[in-house]
């Protein structure tokens, strides 16, 4: 049997903006820690040892974190996922060419 919950609401109040901003940061960083691993495969025309299934999966949950976002109306959730498909999608199609 399934059963609705109710969505979870917090406070924003007992969010710290230090640790607003920290968590902003990161959520920027991580997916352009993405971009060594992209320039690597285009710029060596190799794909060699890169997994597509890892990739794949990344670039599937990175969506599945958007429409999470979108449907909170998240704009960090928004902006982190929207990079972290752009950059899966560019690993993505060099492991396939490559």
């Amino acid at each position: 049997m399934i059963t609705k919950t109710k969505p979870i609401k917090s406070s924003k109040s007992s969010i710290s903006p230090q640790f607003i901003l920290f968590v902003s940061t990161v959520a920027v960083i991580e997916p352009i820690m993405t971009i060594p691993q992209a320039w690597t495969i285009w710029m060596n025309k190799s794909a060699q040892d890169v997994s597509l299934l890892s990739w794949s999966v990344f670039l599937i949950a990175a969506a599945v974190w958007l429409v999470y976002g979108l449907k909170l109306k998240s704009w960090p959730l928004i902006i982190t996922s929207s990079l972290w498909i752009v950059l899966d999608l560019i690993v993505v199609v060099g492991i396939i060419l490559y």
